[in-house]
């Protein structure tokens, strides 16, 4: 066995005897490499009391270096890889969680949110490339058809501005993510929290297939590994950081998801939040986190809002929003004193129509002109009188660049 070999093999170890993101694992393979890490657990070396625990206990139900020579082959079966950081595609961007610190941590896994050692992926774009230009998508399970609506637009919109659409291929707005993103013919990668062959849920393995024959399926459990639930809370760590920006869409009172957007928040990423109706239970979430988060976590509406947060500063800015244009839009003050002024049935000579307007006669028969140009107003014998409403909207087309003159 060559030494990239054993590298490998020993990292893959690794996660197989301590939960990936153990940042005294991360720490050790940082100082000793792979490798020598791996012997020191082994023989009992480690210098947490939790992780020696862990260790053993994983020990005593098999081999580390079996275990792991076995979930390499059965990952070649499956048409899978192994991607660590001494490969060209490793995403650099995932290094971000070693400062990665969550406030207020009381559970374990809320603290144990170092790098990976390793990636297992299935399909063939490089990972790197996939993740460079991503944004995540994340949400409730027990969407809403509304929150599935937006959710499905949002990954449509942003496959067809080539950017790659990320989420956790759950049940709800992950799920309709990576839909939208597959239906433009864009990117999409699943980061799951399981085997690369078990996926969950198993609903949902169609939808895989289909990511996995154009994006990508993503894993830091070597195959077989089952989907228990804080290895979620794990994984979505990985989506947050491993991506420019996560879109919250829907999320109830207690929700994994809002736990993906708060480690984007910390790791430095951009947290954006979809409103939704205030009556909906599956909007308490979403809308908390906008209250908590004030000042970093950032309100959008659409693919726009969300392209300008994420997307290069000056080139991806989001167009204001606008009602419908009027005919009376591109007015100045006295064409449109002058159009008000006018009786809705009826003429109305000039030198009463300029004192009502409040304009002067010969600003009045220059105004009137132009309003009489632009279809808003006809001539009578009698003075001027408003335009026939069809003119009125054929004059809607015909406003824009010529009122101002």
């Amino acid at each position: 066995m060559s030494a990239e070999e054993e590298r490998r093999l020993a990292r893959v170890a690794l996660t197989w005897l301590a939960e990936p993101g153990t940042r005294a694992v991360h720490h050790l393979v940082e100082r000793h490499g792979p490798v020598a890490t791996l012997d020191l657990l082994l023989d009992g070396g480690s210098p947490d009391g939790w992780l020696h625990t862990t260790v053993a206990a994983r020990s005593a139900a098999g081999d580390a270096r079996a275990v792991a020579a076995e979930a390499l082959e059965r990952a070649e079966r499956l048409g899978a890889r192994l991607v660590t950081p001494d490969d060209e595609e490793w995403p650099a961007q995932v290094a971000g969680l070693a400062t990665l610190r969550l406030p207020d941590v009381s559970r374990r896994v809320d603290g144990e949110t170092a790098p990976p050692l390793c990636f297992w992926v299935r399909g063939s774009w490089p990972l790197g490339e996939a993740l460079d230009r991503s944004v995540a998508v994340v949400g409730a399970r027990a969407a809403t058809g509304y929150g599935q609506h937006v959710a499905t637009e949002l990954g449509y919109g942003l496959a067809e501005r080539d950017w790659t659409v990320v989420s956790g291929g759950a049940f709800g707005i992950d799920a309709a993510a990576h839909r939208g993103a597959l239906t433009a013919g864009g990117l999409t990668v699943a980061v799951l929290a399981c085997g690369l062959d078990r996926p969950y849920p198993m609903g949902n393995t169609a939808l895989f297939d289909r990511i996995a024959e154009t994006g990508l399926l993503v894993s830091e459990w070597p195959p077989g590994a089952e989907p228990l639930r804080p290895r979620f809370l794990i994984r979505n760590r990985v989506i947050a950081v491993g991506t420019r920006g996560t879109v919250l869409v829907e999320a109830a009172a207690r929700s994994g998801a809002t736990q993906t957007a708060r480690r984007a928040i910390h790791a430095n990423r951009v947290a954006m939040v979809v409103p939704g109706p205030v009556t909906s239970a599956m909007s308490v979430g979403a809308h908390e986190f906008l209250r908590e988060h004030p000042d970093k976590a950032r309100l959008v509406t659409g693919v726009a809002h969300v392209l300008e947060e994420v997307g290069r500063i000056g080139a991806d800015l989001a167009p204001l929003a606008r009602g419908p244009q009027r005919a009376t839009d591109a007015l100045d003050d006295d064409a449109r004193s002058l159009l008000e002024a006018l009786p809705r049935r009826g003429a109305m000579g000039v030198d009463r129509l300029s004192a009502r307007a409040g304009v002067d006669v010969r600003t009045a028969l220059r105004k009137l002109s132009l309003l009489e140009e632009l279809s808003m107003v006809v001539r009578r014998d009698d003075g001027y009188a408003l335009a026939p409403p069809a003119k009125l909207k054929r004059a809607a087309a015909e406003t824009s660049g010529r009122a101002g003159t």
